[in-house]
């Protein structure tokens, strides 16, 4: 009886080492795959990133090499007041633009998921500001439509208003940029048209008949259920908010201007970067931009268990 439990144990020995050495040879294969994202995350991610939190710690100028002042480039944003123009301006565009947004999408897609015909027409014209609103051309579109000869003084023309160049005054420009946040609502509204497709009509058709209202199933049902969505939404727009850039660049000409009123974090990390060759200084920016935006995301995580239900 001992022999055969000693022919077994071989047997399965050698066929444990059999599946080891399969595995390891599978696990060469995937890694052989991988390799090319690998390279690039270490390339193109990590190894840029590590380089920037060293540069962080210096003067540098793109010309001379780098030379470690430590924390002297941190010190430096205290007394910084074009820096502390540019967080306020952020600051407004971020949260005034994202939740008019995300109640434009909201809105849409409740609009939307009632069933219209041409449904998939609708929902790719609605998603076709969120792939153009970033870019350069919608931009230079956007200086001319809110310009002195724009589109809107030419609308404001037909009922007797005098228009203005919205983009040179101080006090609208940052709307104007606002607005174009604002209309780059489709990445959003699809997500959130997809989550309203997720909701039980068992849920309606039970408050139907219980009397509710329109608002009272919106405000009872869809709201409650949808604000997974609503969070999702919130944290992916926010983080966008935060680095927008081009079309501040292209409306001010890259100054920020007029007055700074349109002058982002982002315009002015590019400015010191890039137009006064400061590397250390804007390497130690875009830092503390990262810390902005995980302390904001982080503030979303630990706030959304207090509003947002998971229905499990």
């Amino acid at each position: 009886m001992s022999a055969i439990g000693e022919l077994r144990k071989i047997s399965t020995d050698k066929k444990t080492k059999a599946e080891k050495k399969a595995d390891r040879r599978d696990n060469k294969a995937a890694y052989l795959f991988l390799a090319p994202w690998f390279l690039g995350l270490s390339l193109i991610t990590v190894g840029p990133m590590l380089v920037s939190l060293y540069l962080s710690f210096t003067k540098y100028n793109l010309l001379q090499p780098p030379k470690f002042t430590g924390l002297e480039n941190f010190t430096r944003m205290l007394g910084d007041e074009r820096l502390h123009n540019a967080l306020g301006v952020t600051f407004v565009y971020v949260f005034v633009s994202v939740p008019l947004q995300l109640a434009a999408a909201l809105a849409l897609a409740v609009l939307l998921d009632r069933g219209l015909r041409g449904l998939s027409f609708y929902r790719s014209v609605f998603y076709l500001p969120s792939l153009l609103g970033s870019s350069v051309a919608i931009a230079v579109l956007w200086k001319q439509v809110f310009g002195s000869e724009g589109l809107v003084n030419v609308f404001l023309g037909f009922f007797g208003v005098e228009g203005q160049s919205w983009i040179a005054n101080p006090s609208t420009s940052l709307s104007t940029l606002i607005t174009l946040n604002v209309w780059t609502f489709g990445a959003p509204m699809v997500i959130f048209l997809a989550g309203l497709r997720q909701i039980p009509t068992m849920y309606y058709e039970a408050a139907e008949v219980d009397g509710a209202t329109k608002w009272q199933r919106f405000s009872r049902i869809t709201l409650p259920l949808l604000t997974p969505i609503i969070f999702f939404n919130l944290v992916l727009q926010i983080i966008h908010a935060f680095q927008s850039f081009t079309q501040a660049f292209i409306i001010s000409g890259g100054t920020g201007g007029p007055a700074d009123s349109t002058l982002f974090y982002t315009l002015y990390l590019y400015n010191r970067g890039f137009a006064n060759f400061d590397m250390g200084y804007a390497s130690a920016l875009a830092w503390v931009l990262l810390l902005i935006i995980g302390a904001f995301t982080a503030i979303n995580f630990w706030a959304s268990k207090y509003w947002v239900f998971y229905d499990d």
